[in-house]
């Protein structure tokens, strides 16, 4: 749909290109019913904290529930996201929960945070920029590919550095990965 709204907005003559408009985008719900998996799924990712006037929503409720996350978009174009993660042990506990992780499996793969969180954790969080995304931007191109310094193809492949390419028996030995190869 992006791809969709920025063709029509430049068909149209919606988009000034001696114009840099930007835009914070809030209020992204925390969770969403994923139908396939019968289960709630994080939006952006399950240490999100939820906005604080949502937590008593969200054991009842949590469809209804916004996240402390953000984009940044300028053009039409989404340039950075982040959030704010969750800090409260009680609160990411509920959310592991709502995501289908019981108690002992959100242990055995979180407990160190879950740890760390009965401490004190102070609220924190950060943002990730699209620097390839920016230039292309600022640059007018196209694509995204005329501005990143090794671009992959559409089929994921490096022109420059020929990758992906065969590893070393020795390094998959090491993490236990056994290539089948597909006769096509």
């Amino acid at each position: 749909m992006a791809n969709l709204r920025l063709h029509l907005g430049h068909k149209l003559g919606l988009i000034r290109e001696d114009e840099y408009r930007f835009v914070w985008i809030l209020d992204f719900p925390l969770l969403e019913y994923d139908e396939t998996e019968r289960r709630f799924v994080a939006v952006h990712h399950p240490f999100t904290a939820p906005k604080d006037e949502d937590i008593p929503k969200l054991k009842d409720h949590p469809e209804l529930v916004k996240a402390k996350a953000y984009d940044l978009v300028l053009n039409g174009n989404e340039i950075g996201g982040g959030s704010i993660r969750n800090h409260l042990r009680e609160v990411q506990s509920l959310v592991f929960e709502k995501l289908g992780m019981g108690e002992e499996e959100a242990k055995e793969r979180f407990g160190f945070l879950l740890e760390a969180l009965q401490y004190g954790t102070p609220p924190h969080g950060g943002i990730a920029f699209g620097f390839d995304r920016l230039n292309m931007i600022l640059s007018h191109s196209e694509s995204i590919r005329d501005v990143i310094a090794f671009p992959k193809t559409q089929k994921a492949t490096c022109l420059m550095t020929d990758a992906p390419s065969r590893v070393d028996s020795r390094q998959l030995d090491e993490l236990w990965i056994k290539v089948k190869e597909i006769k096509t």
